[in-house]
């Protein structure tokens, strides 16, 4: 995200490895700098001319010229002048030689011999520590991270042995069902087995450099050093150039649709290592097991909860991205959610028709119903990456207040017998990491929800005194603004005015 182009380019998360034709990884730049030989035999006094003299054919400008350029190590200023346009890389897999093929181009456009780098010992206890800082659930195994560390050297060599011998085999992701925010409705988790999760991260370690060089400058998703707020500013800067004619588009499952085949010719477009192709092959196809109905298949879509999951997502996209660029549309796209951006209503026409048929060529379906074209000068406005734009202001799309109150409400319960002064100290972290990412919405915005927030406080303190229902009316009075200021509750409006001071 993930994410300036600092992941999923510069993502960079949730953003991210080859050989230039030849299997030994080279890293020059961390090597030891050759000695000095010009500057060892001048300091010998006895030396300065040799027993004979100067040596014909040798001047005093040669001699100047060798300290010169003996004296200057270019290889760590070069190496950490390539790193520096590549800084989230895993340098356990990708050196300068590589970086600078990536950056030069590699012959046919293709890699090749990259197995050896996943199974490189540094590049899977790279990824063990990212998955172990990640947390998370144990997979169809059982094995969760916990246990998985108790042995954690033993496992990594065991997964370098079956990586390179060519006998690792990937488990199913597990399904659980968990509840969607403000609905009764639950969705699908995936959850690989830790194992798989620290190979796929290895994975990901040795191929997202080389789709991150192919990947189009307005896609933010999951990318290294790019995030929400990068795609979210880009709209507001179309929208103020006039781009208010805006194609809302909705791809129906698209992470569940995905063609297989056709996604591995992407991916066979730059890679051409055959053990590689065969491994990601191996996860598309190593199916889901629900508690209820058993294992199932995976005939489309990229694994889920899957590490590899979001780039292999982006790569599929690709050839969209840049056909709708290549087009002359603004196109900002985070993950499967997208909108164009059109100076007129034919020119957005014109822009869903073209996606519509590249999805439908490609085995994906631009959902009928919620892809829209909108006006966003009009009342209605479109839905972004939790905002809602209209008529030029921004703010909180109603998915994203009910997500929102439905935290605070679980955290306020009447019922809970916390003090005031423990709710708040509960609550405040929700508070301002919602603020973080809402702040730039419409200046009526912070003031209502903090309404709301003492509201839900009040109706404790009533509670405290025997009474019921929500807190109001005469209420204000006994408990005013400055009593839950003095409790410390981070208060979203104070927030906003120090933050326009500030500016």
């Amino acid at each position: 995200m993930t994410l300036s182009r600092d992941h999923w380019k510069g993502q960079t998360c949730w953003k991210n490895l080859n050989t230039v034709e030849t299997n030994e990884t080279v890293d020059l730049g961390r090597h030891a700098h050759p000695v000095d030989r010009a500057s060892v035999v001048v300091k010998k006094r006895g030396n300065a001319r040799g027993a004979k003299g100067c040596r014909k054919g040798r001047s005093v400008s040669d001699k100047n010229s060798e300290k010169q350029s003996s004296a200057v190590p270019s290889g760590a200023k070069q190496d950490e002048e390539i790193y520096g346009h590549w800084p989230w890389v895993e340098r356990s897999v990708w050196s300068e030689r590589m970086l600078q093929a990536l950056e030069d181009g590699v012959k046919g456009g293709k890699w090749f011999s990259l197995i050896d780098k996943v199974w490189n010992k540094d590049n899977l206890s790279a990824a063990w520590k990212k998955t172990c800082h990640n947390g998370g659930s144990a997979g169809v195994d059982g094995q969760s991270i916990k246990v998985f560390n108790i042995k954690s050297e033993q496992e990594l060599e065991r997964l370098h042995d079956e990586i390179r011998e060519g006998i690792y085999e990937p488990k199913p992701v597990r399904r659980c069902w968990i509840p969607k925010p403000g609905s009764q409705e639950k969705r699908p988790l995936g959850i690989p087995a830790v194992r798989d999760r620290i190979v796929q991260g290895a994975v990901r370690h040795v191929l997202e450099p080389i789709f991150e060089k192919v990947f189009a400058e307005h896609v933010y998703g999951f990318r290294p050093g790019l995030g929400c707020k990068d795609a979210l500013r880009r709209v507001d800067r179309l929208l103020r150039r006039g781009k208010t004619w805006v194609v809302d588009v909705d791809l129906k499952s698209y992470f569940d649709t995905i063609p297989h085949d056709k996604l591995m010719e992407r991916v066979k477009e730059l890679i051409s290592d055959g053990r590689l192709l065969t491994l990601l092959e191996k996860y598309l196809k190593a199916g889901v097991l629900d508690g209820i109905k058993g294992w199932e298949p995976t005939e489309g879509g990229t694994p889920q909860g899957a590490v590899i999951s979001p780039m292999l997502a982006n790569l599929y996209l690709n050839p969209l991205d840049h056909q709708m660029a290549e087009a002359g549309y603004e196109m900002t796209r985070y993950a499967d959610d997208f909108v164009v951006q059109c100076g007129s209503e034919q020119e957005a026409k014109e822009a869903l028709e073209k996606i519509q048929q590249w999805a439908k060529e490609n085995g994906l379906t631009v959902h009928p119903t919620k892809t829209r074209l909108v006006d966003a000068t009009q009342k209605g406005g479109f839905d972004f990456l939790g905002y809602h734009f209209e008529r030029g202001m921004k703010w909180p799309r109603k998915k994203s207040m009910a997500k929102f109150r439905e935290t605070i409400r679980r955290k306020t319960l009447r019922k809970q017998g916390k003090s005031i002064q423990m709710v708040i100290t509960d609550i405040n972290p929700s508070i301002r990491g919602w603020y973080e990412y809402f702040k730039h919405s419409h200046k009526t915005t912070h003031k209502d929800v903090d309404g709301w927030i003492r509201m839900r406080l009040r109706s404790i303190l009533r509670k405290f005194q025997g009474k019921r229902g929500r807190g109001r009316g005469s209420d204000h009075q006994r408990w005013p603004n400055a009593y839950f200021g003095k409790h410390g509750l981070f208060s979203l409006e104070k927030a906003r005015c120090l933050a326009v001071q500030s500016h």
